[in-house]
């Protein structure tokens, strides 16, 4: 008698634009077996923009309809600005939800640094936030941690993935504040804090006037949303998920070709 298969949840990832893919190549390759939903709020970003209350309302309600509409097995909240502002509200409104978050690497960063000197690369949103500050007071207290907020970094990232060209200059302009030089120590590691970031992070260590580790959180989320979705013998990997949804409702002809290119329907 042949055993009865069984289906899977999807995985739903979601960020304001496109940079959570980094996330999502990662989550991919730790669980083969499951299917993914990428939501890209796209008609709202850059978040790091945003009136906080204004931004926590709108993704509890994206999120209202999302649970509703896929109810995903977890939920891996692949923005540094989001899930600092709204996770635990979104714990709070959906306990049955099992929520994945996206916090800047700073205790990593904090272990790994040898100089002591150490940045974070962040959107505006995420330099601002409490959540951040408790962070660096609670594992990197003993470091000198410099917040580099930009307010350019996330729209250039999104235009130098869908293959735009993007000044140097610009982008030195953006990183150059992340780069210290104290007592005869300098900067050895800079933080990502935006999932937009490690797609240009080849472009910043060619402008880079010494080399830093930037540290890449993508795979510890992965890890840790592997650990938290169970592994099925015999499940069958559904056809009718691996798509993207966009909240603008009209992806242009590259984002469309970079979806694909992740495994995803637009």
């Amino acid at each position: 008698m042949t055993a009865p298969t069984i289906e899977l949840k999807p995985v739903l990832v979601f960020d304001s634009g496109i940079g959570g893919l980094t996330v999502l190549r990662e989550a991919r390759v730790l669980m083969p077996e499951r299917s993914f939903i990428y939501f890209a709020d796209d008609a709202g970003f850059p978040y790091g923009g945003w009136e906080e209350q204004a931004l926590k309302e709108r993704i509890i309600g994206l999120f209202a309809q999302l649970l509703r509409d896929y109810d995903p097995q977890v939920c891996i909240i692949a923005c540094n600005t989001a899930f600092t502002l709204v996770g635990a509200d979104l714990r709070a409104a959906f306990p049955q939800m099992t929520f994945v978050g996206t916090v800047p690497a700073i205790k990593p960063a904090a272990e790994r640094t040898r100089s002591g000197l150490v940045s974070v690369l962040a959107t505006p949103g995420t330099v601002k936030r409490a959540y951040t500050r408790d962070l660096i007071q609670s594992f990197a207290s003993q470091c000198h941690v410099r917040l580099v907020g930009s307010e350019n970094l996330a729209r250039m990232a999104e235009a130098y993935i869908r293959g735009d060209t993007v000044s140097d200059d610009a982008v030195h302009a953006e990183i150059d504040q992340c780069f210290v030089e104290k007592d005869g120590r300098k900067t050895d590691i800079i933080v990502l804090a935006c999932t937009h970031y490690p797609f240009m992070a080849n472009l910043f260590r060619r402008l880079a006037p010494w080399p830093v580790d930037w540290l890449d959180p993508a795979e510890a989320i992965a890890r840790r949303a592997r650990s938290l979705v169970p592994q099925v013998a015999d499940a069958v990997h559904p056809d009718n998920f691996d798509f993207a949804v966009l909240t603008s409702g009209n992806p242009d002809f590259a984002t469309r070709r970079l979806m694909q290119g992740f495994g995803l329907r637009a």
